[in-house]
């Protein structure tokens, strides 16, 4: 007996329906710091609240969480977590790195916009960096927007089977944008 993926899927989105939209945006603030990732909300955010919020509504909601969560992962890596971290990262051979005025921007865009880093990883190393809090939450929240709104959308359309790839859908959009492969 195999498991029917729209069933669980509508188990799950009926879960996080009981919770609430104000439970589950606490829950996106707070629960990334801990190592949750954040597509996992924002996948789920637009089915589970399009209809009750609206989804410019959800994206809102869900930048306002990770703005909450980026300020939290921030304070816990300079101040409440940082003795812990320092020693954590000695432990495995590297130094606490230190961004400079000079540097504090290059060094927020390269972890942000480099592939790979779970999200809380990219906030402790910043804030362990010690960038200037201003710099560390626009750079930080300007770079997960796009993928906030992409991950919220695309959750909503794969939901509603919106998320097809077929011949002719190809066919359809390269005669659209005239794209042709030599």
């Amino acid at each position: 007996r195999g498991v029917n993926i729209g069933e669980l899927l509508d188990w799950v989105l009926g879960i996080v329906r009981g919770g609430g939209p104000v439970l589950f945006f606490a829950a996106e603030a707070l629960l990334p710091a801990l190592g949750a990732p954040l597509v996992a909300f924002n996948l789920v955010a637009g089915e589970a609240f399009g209809v009750q919020m609206t989804m410019p509504g959800v994206v809102l909601a869900a930048m306002a969480s990770i703005a909450l969560n980026l300020a939290l992962t921030y304070w816990l890596a300079r101040r409440a977590l940082r003795p812990f971290l320092t020693k954590l990262v000695a432990r495995y051979g590297y130094a606490v790195p230190r961004a400079t005025a000079a540097n504090a921007l290059t060094v927020s865009l390269v972890v942000r916009l480099t592939p790979g880093p779970p999200f809380f990883l990219q906030s402790y190393l910043l804030g362990l960096a010690e960038v200037p809090f201003r710099l560390y939450m626009i750079v930080s929240w300007l770079a997960v927007m796009p993928w906030t709104i992409a991950f919220i959308v695309l959750g909503k359309a794969a939901r509603e089977g919106n998320f097809v790839r077929s011949e002719e859908h190809t066919s359809e959009l390269q005669s659209r944008v005239d794209i042709s492969y030599a």
